[in-house]
């Protein structure tokens, strides 16, 4: 549900549902790694057996949403990118985005051509995080900023005290040697003119950002984890 949630597919997951796909035949999942076609196939099976049991009474409806969601995440194809994604959660990477803009004139243009926008997912604007606000019904679309990587940051530095990988004297010099990188971290600590940074990759839309630490409002009551 974190997957269908972070990529934005509310409404095709909701059309899904609502067009039967949990009743149909499984999906294949010939794309798949074995290794998550296996593990997929597994965690299915081990939420079916609930469906009938008496132990799960009441439960039903909450089971079967999960089953659903395996589900579309197979007939859709998207194994890699869950893959991915499960990658991603695991390293404590910083909050997952669907695409990166430079000006906000760039984003706005894409929201507004694109025929099914990622709802509620994370985009970048000149590196800073905004929401995809999008209603099918009256097509309300808009980006509002939001202060998720702030939040991130706060909690990481507290579950993670920075130590920096690598320094630099100006930006500049640090953004060539991110560039360079032929496989970056998706997150590593940098230290750029005494500032504390963290150096971050996100390889579903290859692109690679600076953040600074001082983005973090440092709130304690905002410090939970990602």
């Amino acid at each position: 549900m974190d997957f269908i949630s972070a990529t934005g597919q509310w409404y095709s997951f909701e059309d899904f549902r609502g067009n039967g796909g949990h009743r149909d035949s499984h999906a294949s999942g010939e794309d798949a790694p074995s290794g998550l076609r296996e593990l997929l196939s597994e965690t299915e099976s081990f939420f079916e057996r609930f469906l009938d049991d008496p132990v799960a009474a009441g439960e039903q409806a909450s089971i079967q949403l999960i089953l659903d969601a395996l589900r579309f995440i197979s007939s859709t194809r998207q194994h890699e990118a869950f893959g991915d994604f499960i990658k991603h959660v695991e390293s404590h990477a910083p909050p997952f985005v669907v695409a990166s803009f430079e000006k906000q004139e760039e984003a706005e243009a894409w929201l507004e051509n694109h025929p099914s926008p990622p709802v509620f997912a994370n985009i970048l604007i000149g590196d800073r995080y905004h929401d995809v606000v999008y209603e099918r019904e009256t097509n309300f679309r808009r980006l509002p900023w939001n202060r998720d990587l702030d939040r991130y940051l706060a909690w990481l530095k507290r579950v993670e005290p920075p130590v920096a990988d690598a320094s630099f004297a100006t930006r500049e010099e640090a953004e060539a040697w991110l560039t360079r990188q032929p496989n970056p971290a998706r997150r590593m600590w940098v230290m750029i003119a005494g500032e504390f940074y963290l150096a971050a990759h996100h390889p579903n839309i290859s692109h690679r950002a600076l953040y600074p630490l001082s983005m973090d409002e440092s709130d304690e009551e905002e410090t939970e984890g990602p």
